[in-house]
């Protein structure tokens, strides 16, 4: 996500970037984009020592992927669901590159704030190689839901999950409103959007819109699992390090929030947002997902010291067992919002997460 608090304070940033490249690592996720991406830090994969290992760069002039072609030079998230006719979809959050198309933002960057790349690529031991990407008339990766890029009204608005239901693709996005301080955000909504031509474009849900107030705060940033008839739903607030809070509805009913029934630690009460009660702590950006080798469900975040972790559960409410540490804080302090691929790989567990020091999106791989 593109964090900022000054705009006209990144470009000049970046200037100084390009005259005096950074030689320290940056700190754990600030919220401002790396002016420069990719030449303002490492071009290389991160050397982790750890459980897991960098596998492929995904995004970026370093990648394969040629992302530099779409004008994505800097992008995170990558939030990745199967379309129903095995392709994979991957929407990315606050993206830049050259241009100005942000001119009531200040910006020296073509920022967009949600784009979508599709891919055949099934098992991703040699990485993720992309097919296509959704472009504007100028050929570059565009805005799926536009939004103003205007501080204290909307400054962005970020895709946080997506599912398919019906041959329809469903992406849950949140609507920015400040990026306040290291790791805190406030949003005025979630809410879902919804395209029948395999997202190349997208209507919102306006009825779906979950105001940043009561119940409706814990379901500010969502994660999709679909188990049997059901979607379930976790929530949590803007920003991170806050609980977790799940809901469910049946697929056919997805874009009805009068259908979502909500988990209060023993039973689910429909319609009532308010009982959710918390099933996960210190959780920030969720990704959520059975996994058969396993024969649990299992969810991946990065922790309240920013290491990125991974609970297990055998039922979609928990219990969820305590984290543990995927990719440690010292070896990749810049590391956030872990989301899992989607199909299976065995035991070997396969996630995409991003480098906030080159802003851009790796792929990893730890064994279970």
């Amino acid at each position: 996500m593109i964090r900022t608090a000054s705009l006209l304070l990144s470009a000049l940033a970046g200037v100084s970037a390009l005259l005096f490249p950074a030689t320290t690592p940056a700190i754990a996720n600030p919220n401002a984009i790396n002016p420069i991406p990719v030449l303002n830090g490492t071009t290389g994969l991160p050397n982790l020592v750890g459980r897991s290992r960098a596998v492929f760069q995904v995004t970026g002039m370093a990648s394969p992927n040629n992302t530099q072609n779409y004008n994505v030079l800097g992008t995170d998230l990558g939030i990745m669901w199967d379309n129903g006719h095995g392709e994979m979809l991957t929407a990315f959050g606050d993206t830049a590159g050259f241009g100005f198309p942000n001119l009531l933002a200040g910006s020296m960057w073509a920022w967009r704030s949600n784009i979508l790349l599709r891919s055949h690529t099934t098992h991703p031991a040699e990485g993720i190689y992309f097919d296509s990407v959704v472009r504007d008339m100028l050929g570059q990766a565009r805005d799926l839901i536009p939004s103003p890029k205007i501080p204290f009204l909307e400054i962005s608005r970020i895709p946080t999950a997506g599912i398919a239901v019906d041959g329809a693709q469903y992406m849950s996005l949140m609507s920015v409103r400040s990026w306040d301080d290291v790791g805190r955000w406030s949003t005025n909504f979630s809410g879902l959007a919804v395209s029948g031509d395999n997202g190349e474009t997208w209507a919102e849900l306006p009825e779906t819109r979950r105001p940043n107030e009561g119940g409706n705060a814990n379901f500010q940033m969502n994660a999709f699992l679909a188990d049997g008839a059901y979607i379930y739903e976790y929530g949590t607030r803007s920003g991170r390090n806050h609980t977790a809070h799940v809901a469910r509805v049946r697929a056919q009913d997805i874009a009805n929030l009068g259908e979502y029934e909500y988990w209060d630690g023993d039973r689910w009460r429909k319609n009532d947002v308010n009982a959710a009660a918390p099933i996960m702590w210190g959780v920030g950006e969720l990704s959520v997902m059975y996994n058969s080798y396993l024969g649990q469900f299992i969810s991946l975040t990065t922790d309240p010291f920013n290491s990125v972790v991974m609970r297990r559960a055998s039922s979609p409410v928990g219990p969820w067992s305590a984290p543990e540490v995927l990719i440690d804080t010292r070896e990749l302090p810049s590391a956030y919002a872990p989301s899992i691929f989607p199909y299976q790989t065995g035991r070997d567990l396969y996630f995409l997460t991003t480098v906030h020091s080159q802003y851009n999106v790796v792929l990893m791989r730890t064994t279970l």
